[in-house]
């Protein structure tokens, strides 16, 4: 896992140095844009002996097709590790997928409004220590976003829950799967990225 990381790292980084000497752009996107986008996420809880801890990254790869309408790409990675503190732990790692697509309003602006439409494979393993399962939950979402431009590459990104559809094999083996709809109507659904133009 941590080579992975540090690979992908690696590719933002290379990416980062070599737009450097791109042509000089402007706030906003056009046709014909390619740009990174990514979120990454932290977080660590501890009450008395017990510990829970959690790792996400989800780096992704946009191109504009026409001036409103982009594809889009994404890999995620999620790591945790919830300690009981009396000896018992669960450790998850997952891997996934999302291709779809994104319409922006006012794309050439400092700001813009999108709505997009994805598809999503996740597949997560769950070690008690005892044993292993793996789950796999495919998804399907329509989320709302926000971009700000701070500069002529860099935008912050924002996305709301919107609309979404899930179905989990619950680790499959004839386990009965779990599916639902979603409609994310509070501050819990948003998450924040970065965007950088190439």
């Amino acid at each position: 896992m941590k080579k992975i990381i540090l690979t992908m790292a690696a590719v933002f980084a290379i990416s980062f140095a070599n737009a450097q000497d791109s042509k000089e752009s402007s706030e906003g996107f056009a046709k014909g844009d390619l740009y990174l986008t990514g979120t990454a996420a932290f977080g660590s809880e501890k009450t008395g002996d017990a510990k829970v801890d959690g790792f996400t990254l989800a780096p992704g790869l946009g191109y504009f097709l026409s001036e409103n309408l982009a594809l889009e790409g994404q890999l995620m990675f999620n790591s945790g590790k919830d300690d009981d503190g009396a000896g018992n732990e669960l450790k998850t790692t997952g891997f996934g997928i999302a291709a779809g697509v994104k319409y922006f309003w006012t794309p050439a602006s400092k700001f813009s409004l999108s709505i997009g439409g994805n598809i999503s494979y996740m597949s997560t393993k769950v070690d008690n220590g005892a044993g292993d399962a793996t789950f796999k939950e495919i998804g399907v979402n329509v989320p709302v976003g926000l971009n700000y431009f701070l500069s002529d590459s860099f935008a912050l990104t924002s996305t709301w829950g919107g609309l979404g559809y899930s179905s989990n094999d619950n680790g499959g083996n004839g386990a009965d799967k779990t599916s639902g709809f979603s409609l994310g109507l509070d501050m819990s659904t948003i998450n924040f990225g970065l965007i950088y133009k190439l």
